[in-house]
């Protein structure tokens, strides 16, 4: 599903305008994006959290040859999914 097509659906489940829905949307991802620029970490009960992590510098082999390469130190994004979500998944409910 891209981004469009969520924008839709919500709108349609929430009764609201997709321009609306699009500005509620956007502002939302914005407000996960900075906390987790933070550190913070962002929880849904059910549905799961965002949190990151650092990763430390490593060596890397490219595949296809014994070249190394160092990955440097970076701190990325982690979501852990939640009870309700993992098991709607499993049942295949929506």
């Amino acid at each position: 599903m891209k981004k469009a097509e969520f924008i839709q659906a919500v709108a349609e489940k929430a009764g609201l305008s997709k321009k609306d829905t699009q500005r509620v949307i956007d502002a939302a991802l914005e407000v996960i994006t900075e906390a987790l620029q933070s550190g913070k970490e962002v929880s849904f009960i059910g549905f799961g959290t965002f949190t990151t992590v650092q990763r430390a510098a490593r060596e890397a082999k490219i595949p296809g040859t014994e070249q190394t390469i160092k990955v440097p130190a970076t701190r990325v994004v982690k979501f852990k999914v939640g009870k309700k979500l993992k098991e709607a998944v499993a049942r295949g409910e929506s």
